[in-house]
């Protein structure tokens, strides 16, 4: 956070212009971005179709799309994550229900991550038998 302070702060041509600021930095600082889920994506949407559709209501510091990690193919949902929380509104108020690649798209404010114990799995054992006698 100071290093995102400093650079903002050091001069005239920094302040304007987050470019130099890398993405990771401002997704950490939850008071400066805003991640949106985009549903109903078509498989054929990729990461930089989904930041220029959404590049033209503000600045887009992220844009991905899920893929499931064996075949490599979309999940048919993504993220996108704004500079402010004012571009995001705009962008959920103009694109929710828009068609974008064939598709009509749903754009909600992205919910935070829960854990769903996905680390080891609980072994159980074998069933128990019921004997009758």
């Amino acid at each position: 956070m100071a290093l995102l302070r400093r650079a903002v702060r050091s001069g005239p041509g920094l302040s304007t212009s987050f470019s130099i600021i890398p993405p990771a930095i401002l997704i950490s600082c939850r008071a400066l971005t805003t991640k949106l889920f985009v549903g109903g994506l078509s498989f054929y949407t990729t990461d930089k179709g989904l930041d220029e559709a959404f590049s033209q209501y503000g600045q887009v510091v992220e844009a991905q799309v899920v893929s499931d990690r064996v075949s490599d193919r979309s999940k048919g949902f993504g993220f996108v994550t704004f500079a402010s929380q004012d571009e995001a509104h705009k962008a959920v108020e103009e694109m929710n229900g828009k068609v974008l690649n064939g598709r009509v798209i749903f754009v909600d404010y992205a919910k935070p991550k829960s854990d769903y114990g996905g680390g080891m799995p609980i072994a159980r054992g074998p069933p128990n038998l019921k004997n009758d006698s």
